[in-house]
């Protein structure tokens, strides 16, 4: 609402004279807009207490005043048990209530969150955890022995918060049950609101060398995407927001922070529904979603395997996808079914999150065959394409975009050399972020995507270094020498092989090596395919010679 200013009253202003002043006109004062994730949900709370903020597919939902009452309380139990405003906080919770309650108290502890897969394996949550020194985890019970363990080796000890039952906010409400609310840390420090600079959350993306490494991104990171996502798109009051995104992922934030906008509802979608084309065809169309994001291989899935013809879509007004190409064949399926919303083409690496964007539109040729465009940059970036020469690329010609403006991250967790190597600052002193994504400006100026500069491969949204894939595969006793490659599908976007050499006597089997993968890498990481070689090819100077694996595999 509008903050009405009136001048005092005419006692307290009367002139020296004694003769009261003319009356003032009342003065219309803009509320003050949200420059943090925490007084932007503080301001959603406020507005609709009784509104749902986050329902839980099958049958929870919890109020924005509910929410705000017990993330309230949840900060300040963190609080009590030493998290102070700059920590750092892990979240190891399935997508449910519980998690965006964890999530939201983080923040409002002025701590930042470090989200992992709680499905993927413990060691690797264990050395992200310890690798940005939490000071607390929230974690399921079940898996909290084996993460202790594995932190344990680490030389970590984080505080442990480990909810009995991750689901419907019943695993926070039993927390927050187990002290009398006076022990619970409800005075030591009230709910707070951090500077718009003050680090918000860490999401860690695949690295180079095997190890993940963590994208620091701010309030203000956060905020000057969320204020443009509302700008141009116009989310509604009564909107009902997918989130089918995992909150390690970067789409998560849009999920999650944009129906705070206009106080609307999200509903999430669990990991185990995201990925089942009818169920999840059948749930989008139950639960009335008007605004979906995801992947555009999920979307690709939908429109092939979901039966969707069976369902009424008629709330659905908005459709965006990111984090991949959208082969055009599956997109004009899924416009065959899906004709009535607006669609919208977001690209952006963790590092910017969405930075350019371009809008679909409502026909597709039918002779096209060609991916379009991702779009012009974002009105909070400033965009150049710098080819080989370290010059800017005109128009035609490829180059690798690079992007400068608020919404790009401060840089990686502990990784100085990285940082060095990705940012570029110009005569004038602008730092610029090298995506290391080649695109190429057409005559209209659109940027079209051409593919990468280095190893790393986007699968099913994910971004992925295929040299952790490969630093995975060489733990396992029986591989003696491992490549791994990647080409187009049209299918699922990328197609992973791992071409292996084993040690002599010790070939291991398809299902056990697909095992091994399960319990050392995240699933968007396991190969599709295994070949075996006698030994691999080599360059001139003693390098796998992947030029030659990828023409012979």
């Amino acid at each position: 609402m509008d903050r009405v200013v009136v001048g005092l009253s005419a006692k307290a202003a009367t002139a020296g004279n004694g003769v009261p002043p003319a009356p003032r006109i009342p003065v219309t004062v803009a509320p003050t807009r949200p420059t943090t994730l925490t007084a932007l949900f503080a301001r959603a709370a406020s507005a609709r207490p009784a509104h749902v903020a986050v329902e839980e597919i099958p049958q929870a939902a919890i109020t924005y005043g509910e929410l705000d009452a017990m993330t309230r309380l949840a900060a300040a139990r963190l609080a009590a048990l030493g998290v102070q405003p700059g920590d750092r906080v892990g979240i190891a919770l399935p997508k449910t209530i519980d998690s965006v309650a964890a999530i939201l108290a983080v923040l409002r502890a002025g701590a930042a969150y470090v989200p992992v897969d709680p499905d993927g394996p413990p060691a690797r949550a264990a050395w992200i955890f310890a690798d940005c020194t939490v000071r607390a985890v929230f974690v399921e019970a079940s898996s909290a022995e084996s993460l202790a363990t594995e932190l344990a080796q680490l030389g970590a000890s984080p505080r442990l918060v480990a909810l009995a039952s991750a689901g419907c906010g019943a695993g926070v409400r039993a927390w927050l049950a187990t002290e009398p609310a006076a022990r619970a840390g409800e005075s030591v420090r009230p709910a707070c609101d951090p500077s718009p600079d003050a680090l918000a959350y860490i999401l860690y993306t695949s690295g180079s060398t095997g190890r993940p490494k963590g994208v620091m991104l701010t309030h203000r990171n956060a905020m000057c995407f969320v204020d443009w996502c509302a700008a141009e798109f116009g989310p509604r009051p009564e909107d009902r927001f997918s989130s089918h995104a995992p909150f390690h992922f970067d789409l998560s934030i849009f999920d999650l922070y944009l129906p705070m906008t206009c106080g609307s509802t999200v509903v999430l979608f669990g990991s185990k529904l995201g990925k089942e084309p009818i169920g999840l065809a059948q749930a989008i169309a139950a639960a009335r979603i008007s605004v979906w994001y995801s992947t555009p291989s999920i979307l690709s899935m939908l429109a092939q395997y979901g039966r969707m013809q069976a369902h009424d879509y008629g709330a659905l007004r908005q459709v965006h996808f990111a984090g991949e190409v959208f082969p055009v064949k599956h997109l004009r399926t899924l416009k065959t079914l899906w004709p009535a919303p607006d669609y919208f083409n977001l690209y952006g690496p963790t590092e910017t999150n969405v930075c350019t964007w371009y809008r679909i539109p409502g026909d597709i040729e039918a002779d096209r065959t060609e991916p379009y465009p991702i779009g012009r940059a974002c009105p909070h970036y400033t965009a150049r394409v710098i080819g080989p020469d370290g010059r800017d690329a005109p128009p035609g010609e490829e180059g690798e975009l690079c992007l400068a403006g608020p919404g790009v991250m401060q840089g990686y967790w502990n990784l100085p050399e990285n940082n060095a190597r990705v940012f570029l600052t110009d005569a004038t002193g602008i730092r610029w972020y090298r995506t290391g994504d080649v695109v190429i400006e057409d005559e209209k100026g659109d940027f079209l995507f051409v593919g990468r500069r280095d190893r790393m491969v986007k699968r099913r949204g994910y971004r992925i270094e295929l040299g952790e894939i490969e630093a995975g595969l060489y733990q396992h006793p029986a591989l003696r020498e491992v490549a791994v490659i990647a080409r187009p599908d049209s299918e699922q976007g990328t197609r992973i092989t791992a071409v292996l050499a084993c040690r002599e006597g010790a070939r291991p089997s398809i299902i056990e090596l697909k095992r091994f993968c399960a319990e050392h890498l995240p699933a968007s990481m396991v190969p599709d395919n295994f070949a075996f070689r006698d030994t691999l090819p080599k360059t001139s100077t003693d390098k796998i010679d992947y030029q030659t694996l990828m023409a012979s595999v």
